[in-house]
């Protein structure tokens, strides 16, 4: 019934004033065309029109342009008018245009003779509790993500501290057959194979080890140009042969500050993504280049030289909208178990991080560029030089220094004995902290190297047991391991990462001793 044609007083005057007093619902009734015939204070507040605007009107015009070209309107009355109700959420149109998410219960209104007469309509916004309920939906799945990357990462840690165990034993024993074998080109070019493919294998484990462990950033002065080139085979054989690679740099750029193996990792996901965006096949482009930011910064940098290293792909390339949330954690359009989602936000960490800015470029159609700027390191912060290696079997002393071995792994633990004794030590061996203990009881060592990652006791407190009761006892920390319950450098404890050739070997003990 229109509101004008409500009678002052009686039953008709309290439920107007009840509905009126009503402003968290829109409470209103269709004749039964649809047309509205009443409207309460609520609908007036949720969707703007006034009774005089909006009486008489079909409801079908708080509908979007597409609910009313699928007849939706006109669904949610037969609906109500067969089954008695009519339930829904959808966007809603205001009178100012703007769309909010609504919830819709509509009933039927029949006389006493059972005739259709009109609707009732009972309209909620929903949209805070909507907005809500998927950023709590958001923040689960990013949660659930999260602790997918965390179970990864244990997992890829350990797979990747037993394979150093592993390559510690190949490549310890090919050093030393190489030093044994007969002066045969071909036994050497074999050797020297299988040596090169240790090492690669130990540079993927420390890699995969960096993501895992996520450890702090530790920059140093680094040539780009090298490390692009130190990457080649392996961005070759992660690319597959249908994506050419080009390089293109200048004779010689500054050295950058920056975590090398980070941005290694960058590289790789940064390639990773150019691959899966031109399934066809294309070109990788990767440029380096110096520049110079003004007293005018660009892309948020401070001024100053830098050097930008730039990744430009053919491939698919992203709109407006993607490429605005390209680097948010988790965000991913590679579908349900194809991709993290981390990998560039992973590196903007690292360029945020690093002094550096990430930009990326990129148009539906027309490829992607990704472009890491970097800051020039400092002259002061060049990397030095590694010290010459001490020249095997040069004694330290008049006496051979008696080395004590603590490895948990029967493989490492030969073969870090036999290396020593090669060196020109006197080498004798544990197989757990207990036992080291025990052998340090036993007579005077001068050196202990020991495994970190040993059970019942690690490496660190084995150390600290040990200079209990010998004080001035050196100790190396052999590990695999990048992260550490504690840094051993503020223990005293030269770190030796695995696996080692016997030059590093004796190059700490040479440095630990002197």
């Amino acid at each position: 019934m229109p509101r004008a044609a409500l009678k002052p007083n009686g039953d008709d005057s309290r439920y107007r004033l009840l509905l009126d007093a009503i402003t968290d619902y829109a409470i209103y009734m269709l004749d039964a065309q649809g047309r509205v015939s009443s409207w309460n204070a609520g609908a007036e507040r949720f969707k703007g029109y006034t009774a005089p605007e909006i009486l008489g009107q079909h409801f079908s015009r708080f509908y979007t342009n597409e609910d009313r070209a699928s007849g939706l309107p006109q669904t949610a009355l037969r609906t109500a008018e067969s089954e008695g109700r009519f339930e829904h959420e959808g966007w809603r149109v205001r009178k100012d245009g703007s769309h909010f998410w609504a919830s819709v219960i509509v009933d039927p209104i029949r006389d006493e003779a059972g005739q259709l007469i009109g609707f009732a309509k009972v309209t909620r916004d929903i949209t805070e509790k909507r907005d809500a309920q998927r950023a709590l939906e958001r923040a689960q799945e990013e949660l659930l993500q999260a602790r997918k990357m965390e179970a990864l990462g244990q997992l890829a840690g350990g797979i990747a501290h037993d394979f150093n165990n592993l390559l510690m034993a190949i490549s310890g024993s090919l050093e030393l057959l190489k030093k044994r074998v007969p002066d045969d080109p071909r036994i050497a070019r074999l050797l020297d194979n299988a040596l090169q493919g240790a090492h690669r294998g130990a540079a993927l484990t420390a890699r995969m080890l960096a993501f895992s462990r996520r450890q702090p950033l530790e920059p140093q002065a680094v040539d780009l140009p090298d490390l692009a080139r130190g990457l080649g085979d392996l961005l070759r054989l992660s690319m597959g042969g249908n994506i050419a690679i080009e390089t293109r740099a200048p004779p010689s750029v500054p050295s950058v500050l920056v975590d090398p193996n980070q941005l290694e990792l960058a590289l790789l996901n940064i390639a990773a993504n150019a691959r899966d965006a031109m399934p066809l096949g294309g070109t990788l482009s990767i440029g380096i280049s110096s520049e110079d930011v003004s007293s005018s910064p660009a892309a948020g940098l401070k001024p100053g030289p830098y050097v930008r290293l730039s990744i430009s792909d053919t491939g698919e390339g992203m709109d407006e909208a993607t490429l605005a949330r390209a680097v948010d954690p988790f965000f991913t359009t590679k579908g349900p178990g194809k991709g993290t989602g981390l990998g560039l936000s992973v590196v903007h960490g690292l360029l945020e991080g690093s002094g550096g800015r990430l930009v990326l470029k990129s148009a539906k159609g027309e490829g992607t560029t990704v472009e890491l700027w970097l800051p020039v390191a400092p002259s002061l912060q060049a990397a030095e030089p590694m010290a010459a290696a001490v020249p095997a079997g040069e004694a330290l002393t008049e006496t051979p220094l008696t080395v004590l071995a603590v490895d948990d792994d029967e493989l490492v633990l030969m073969n870090t004995v036999t290396m020593l004794k090669d060196l020109g030590y006197r080498a004798i061996e544990a197989h757990s902290g207990a036992e080291a203990l025990q052998r340090l009881a036993e007579g005077p060592v001068d050196l202990v190297i020991t495994d970190q990652g040993m059970p019942r006791m690690t490496g660190i407190e084995l150390a600290t047991a040990a200079r209990q009761t010998y004080p001035d006892l050196p100790v190396i920390l052999a590990t695999g391991y990048l992260e550490l319950p504690r840094d051993p450098s503020e223990l005293g404890l030269p770190k030796l990462a695995k696996p080692f050739s016997l030059n590093q070997l004796q190059a700490i003990i040479h440095d630990t001793m002197k």
